[in-house]
């Protein structure tokens, strides 16, 4: 079976993103510290991490003054680990009126857990975070988007914590995550557990192929013009609202240099001294807002809070 077939029920809206007659993408932010990363948990042990010097409340804090700057709303993909450690993040967004959304808790990827270990750590972040925030937390991405065909199990129990909709299948190839052939847009899955709504990172597809243009590494690794591109594209040409991220480290070329693979490394530092000027032409190319608004009309029982 097709991962099409697996995620069964996707259905995405004519109008998804849609706002006065102008697209609305959504701009969203994994917040996590510069060595909880996946590519370094080689070299990085979770018992270590409170032993490293953290920048993930001053990184945070620059990216709300810049959205503040742009009028702009987002959806923050909190850590339950940096939200326990550091609730004065969790406050700062929610007094923004942003989004307060689920990273997990130990930033684990999906499948290399159990259903129940996974189902523990979803529960003890979402609640950490409600807690902290007063608001409802509806949203969920993998830590490296790893919910992969051997984990979509756990869009199961994402229903049955609570979750409204997940951001995790990207549809691409790529060594660590991916589902090639999942629907590229927004939309809803109906699961064994109940309705999700399902909210991929963007992509072109060219050929036989889909392509990234949803930020993170993609955004600081190849020239603007591609993303530039590729957003427009989605939107002049497929009427659809772009999903992109990016992460509170990448706008910070003085972190500490840790010791992993080249290909970890080059993936990790190249072109941080870059990403916050980028980042400020994207929002002046673009309209953006939060997530939940921006899907909306995929989300099960309603539009955003």
């Amino acid at each position: 079976m097709t991962a099409r077939g697996q995620l069964a029920g996707a259905d995405a809206p004519a109008n998804a993103g849609k706002a006065g007659g102008s697209i609305v993408n959504a701009m969203t932010i994994d917040v996590e510290d510069y060595f909880q990363v996946s590519a370094f948990d080689a070299v990085v042990r979770r018992e270590a991490w409170a032993d490293f010097p953290s920048r993930v409340v001053a990184n945070t804090e620059r990216i709300l003054a810049i959205f503040s700057e742009h009028r702009v709303k987002a959806t923050f993909f909190v850590l339950g680990w940096v939200a326990e450690r550091f609730p004065s993040i969790v406050a700062s967004i929610a007094a923004a009126g942003h989004e307060l959304a689920s990273h997990g808790f130990m930033h684990r990827l999906v499948y290399e857990q159990t259903p129940d270990a996974f189902r523990d750590d979803v529960r003890r972040a979402k609640a950490l975070i409600e807690d902290q925030a007063g608001q409802t937390v509806r949203g969920y991405r993998a830590p490296s988007y790893s919910i992969t065909r051997k984990s979509l199990w756990a869009l199961d129990v994402l229903v049955e914590e609570g979750y409204a909709y997940d951001a995790s299948i990207f549809p691409i190839r790529h060594d660590r995550y991916g589902i090639p052939d999942a629907p590229r847009h927004p939309h809803s899955l109906k699961r064994a557990a109940g309705e999700l709504a399902e909210a991929p990172p963007s992509t072109v597809r060219m050929g036989s192929m889909n392509l990234p243009v949803a930020g993170g590494g993609y955004f600081r690794l190849l020239p603007y013009g591609w993303t530039r591109w590729g957003i427009a594209r989605i939107n002049a040409k497929e009427k659809q609202p772009a999903v992109f991220y990016l992460h509170p480290w990448e706008i910070d070329p003085e972190q500490p240099r840790l010791q992993a693979s080249p290909l970890s490394r080059l993936r990790h530092y190249r072109h941080l001294d870059k990403t916050e000027g980028r980042l400020r032409r994207l929002l002046g190319d673009f309209r953006f807002g939060r997530l939940d608004a921006v899907i909306s009309g995929t989300i099960p029982g309603g539009g955003s809070c």
